[in-house]
């Protein structure tokens, strides 16, 4: 299955954000939901089951000068296995124009038994742009051996490279669950908040937890590893 999707918003001049563009395509569907203190919120809906094997899903997202978007999803996404040798993409790109922010904060990507998946993030920000970007990827459902998935997240800001991030599990992904990654934790994710009026954070570590100031102090990356989706997200809500 293949379907495209896309946001664009714009500054109405008022104060708020109006959804200029909003369409999708089955299972990508695009919902506006009620408006959170002038920020357009957006919930992703998956009209059909998947990622599934062979699928190649494509979201745009462009947020003008001025702009304000928050975007969801209403349930995990469920990464599922298809025809042998057939890998799902799910490929995301935004652009985030000067004075605006995106909050990126889905629910949680599940690599079930036997899927082989692709999560491609590129993020293009302007000078002076905001962002917070969450992604979480859960290994497998309980008491379940993960499929092979790859995440990967690249964020340039005013042109110049900020975050390049992959993560690789699965039978194809030589020592994924050992002590240099997850070791053994079936949870992980990051959260990327990039805020030029934020005071810069200092690096620390705790426990499964890490956090990362980038650029100088303009970005602040948390990176956390758990044994339960709610944990994880804990971790990352902050």
């Amino acid at each position: 299955m293949r379907a495209r999707a896309r946001l664009v918003a714009r500054a109405d001049g008022r104060g708020g954000t109006a959804l200029v563009e909003l369409r999708g395509e089955t299972p990508l569907l695009l919902r506006q939901t009620p408006t959170d203190g002038g920020v357009a919120t957006v919930h992703l809906v998956g009209g059909a089951a998947g990622p599934l094997a062979g699928d190649d899903l494509r979201l745009e997202i462009e947020v003008g000068p001025g702009a304000a978007v928050r975007v969801h999803s209403v349930a995990a996404s469920i990464v599922l296995p298809g025809r042998a040798g057939a890998v799902s993409r799910m490929a995301v790109r935004a652009v985030v124009h000067a004075g605006a922010t995106l909050h990126w904060l889905p629910e949680q990507l599940v690599a079930v038994a036997g899927c082989a998946h692709l999560a491609e993030s590129r993020i293009e920000l302007a000078a002076g742009a905001n962002l917070r970007w969450r992604d979480e990827l859960i290994c497998g459902r309980y008491g379940e051996t993960p499929g092979g998935a790859v995440v990967h997240t690249q964020v340039d800001y005013a042109g110049r490279p900020l975050l390049r991030q992959s993560l690789a599990v699965g039978p194809h992904a030589p020592g994924w669950a050992g002590p240099a990654v997850l070791g053994g934790a079936p949870a992980t994710g990051s959260l990327l908040v990039v805020d030029p009026s934020r005071p810069a954070e200092h690096p620390a570590a705790e426990g499964s937890v890490a956090r990362l100031p980038l650029a100088g102090g303009l970005a602040t990356l948390w990176t956390a590893t758990a044994s339960d989706a709610h944990t994880l997200r804990a971790h990352l809500t902050v």
